[in-house]
C-alpha cells in the first residue's frame, strides 16, 4: 500500500460540524499527486467544506487531513497550496498584472513568474487592463493566475467554471490540463458531471459522505452506463438500495 506522503492529500475519518449540524461524516479519501482530481456532487453535499478542510481554513471536529505530508493549514504549506474560491478574489482598481504582482510579492516571485502566470491563463493581451473592466470569466482567470504565481504544488479550485459559457469552460479545462502536465496536483470541485471526463480521478459526494473514489472509466464500468451523469445517478440509487437492506 502507498504511504501517506506519496499522496498530495490523505484524509482519514474526517468529521465536520457547521451551523449545529454534521456536514461531513467520517470521510476517508486520498488524492494522487500530479493529476486532476474532480470533486463532484450536487450543491450542498459538502464539497466546499471539504475543500476548506484541505486548505486549512475549516475547523475540524475529528479526523486528520494531511496535505503534502504535513497537517492541513501548516505554516510550511502556505507557499505550496494555491486556493481559488468560487468568487473571484481580485482588486478591481488594479490591472491584471498589478493583481498578480501583489500576490506574487508575498512569495518573493518576480516579473518572470508573474508573466508566466498571466500567460498560463491566457490573459497576456489583457495584462494592462484594470480588473474592473473585465468579464466575469476573465476575473476568474485573474484569481487563478494570482494563485499560480506562487507556483504551488497543490492547486485547489472551488467551482471555477460556474456560469461560464461552453467555450470558456473548454478553454479553462485545457489550461488545467497544461498545469497538471507540469507536475501540479489539481483538485477541482463541480456539480456538473459532464466535467468529470476531464479528470484522472473522481471523488463522488452526496449528503456529506464520499460515495466512491475512482476514475471516469471505472465509474462507467461499475454502473454499466455510457454517460457519466447517468452513471452517477445509478451509483446513488445502488448506494441507497444497499443502505436500505
Amino acid at each position: 500500500m502507498p504511504q501517506a506522503h506519496e499522496y498530495a492529500v490523505d484524509i482519514e475519518q474526517l468529521t465536520i460540524h457547521r451551523g449545529g449540524r454534521e456536514v461531513l461524516h467520517e470521510v476517508d479519501l486520498t488524492i494522487p499527486r500530479g493529476a486532476i482530481t474532480g470533486l463532484l456532487g450536487p450543491s450542498g453535499c459538502g464539497k466546499t467544506t471539504l475543500i476548506r478542510a484541505i486548505v486549512g481554513t475549516q475547523v475540524v471536529r475529528s479526523g486528520t487531513v494531511t496535505v503534502l505530508g504535513a497537517p492541513a493549514g501548516s505554516t510550511a504549506l502556505r507557499s505550496k497550496v494555491g486556493y481559488v474560491t468560487q468568487s473571484p478574489s481580485v482588486y478591481l482598481d488594479l490591472t491584471v498584472r498589478e493583481n498578480v504582482q501583489y500576490f506574487g510579492a508575498m512569495y518573493g516571485r518576480r516579473a518572470p513568474a508573474v508573466n508566466a502566470a498571466i500567460d498560463s491563463v491566457g490573459l497576456t493581451n489583457w495584462a494592462s487592463s484594470r480588473a474592473g473592466q473585465l468579464s466575469g470569466g476573465q476575473l476568474g482567470r485573474v484569481s487563478l493566475a494570482s494563485a499560480l504565481v506562487a507556483e504551488p504544488e497543490l492547486l485547489v479550485l472551488d467551482e471555477p467554471t460556474v456560469g461560464l459559457d461552453p467555450v470558456l469552460r473548454a478553454e479553462l479545462w485545457s489550461r488545467f490540463a497544461d498545469i497538471a502536465a507540469g507536475g501540479t496536483t489539481i483538485v477541482v470541485s463541480s456539480h456538473v458531471m459532464e466535467e468529470a471526463e476531464h479528470c484522472s480521478s473522481l471523488i463522488l459526494m452526496r449528503e456529506g459522505s464520499v460515495l466512491a473514489q475512482l476514475s471516469p472509466d471505472e465509474l462507467l464500468t461499475r454502473t454499466n452506463e455510457t454517460n457519466l451523469e447517468h452513471a452517477f445517478l445509478t451509483l446513488i440509487e445502488s448506494t441507497q438500495i444497499t443502505g436500505a437492506q
